[in-house]
């Protein structure tokens, strides 16, 4: 069984990653976003390979500061159930994001930021409750309900210029994640 994280890690785990998509944005304002073009690009080869750079990348400071309170929140909570956890988590969000989007996007459009992978860890934490019947993973589901459950607003195409198929694809992921990465006996 893999062993828990404690918050002080966590904290400081989640807070490195931020730190680095502040870094990774700072840099590409310097160059004038030139790293945007590595956003998935729907139904092209290159754009198979950009559903890895997507998440780290952001159209300017609006949408990355939009996404760095949710992305900390939530990744932490994910984290503290165990580093392979997080990672397994995190890739299958990246993986269901950029395929939905790398599938059915416009094709004259391409897409960046790191709000799939939110949409997943929001989805994960909320199914996994379900799957595991733990008091303190029902408590924590529904703490990030009432907090974030308006985010599920961003599961529809309701504004332009947001992209719900990568909102979908992340959240897809993490429902996908939640009773895969159950220890035997409570999935």
């Amino acid at each position: 069984m893999e062993s828990q994280m404690t918050l002080k890690k966590a904290a400081t785990t989640m807070a490195t990653i931020v730190a680095v998509l502040w870094g990774i944005e700072l840099v590409d304002h310097v160059v004038r976003h030139w790293f945007d073009r590595f956003g998935v690009h729907p139904r092209t080869t290159q754009g198979l390979l950009e559903i890895f750079s997507a998440p780290v990348l952001h159209h300017g400071w609006t949408h990355l500061i939009g996404n760095t309170i949710p992305l900390f929140v939530l990744g932490l909570l994910v984290l503290m159930a165990g580093a392979q956890t997080f990672a397994a988590v995190t890739l299958v969000s990246v993986l269901g994001s950029g395929l939905l989007v790398w599938a059915f996007a416009a094709s004259n459009s391409v897409t960046l930021g790191a709000s799939g992978v939110v949409f997943g860890y929001l989805a994960y934490i909320l199914v996994r409750a379900f799957y595991t019947r733990q008091p303190s993973h029902m408590a924590i589901a529904i703490v990030v309900a009432v907090a974030y459950g308006s985010m599920l607003f961003g599961l529809l195409p309701l504004r332009a210029g947001v992209s719900w198929l990568a909102h979908l694809g992340g959240a897809l992921g993490g429902v996908a994640s939640a009773p895969l990465l159950q220890p035997r006996g409570q999935a």
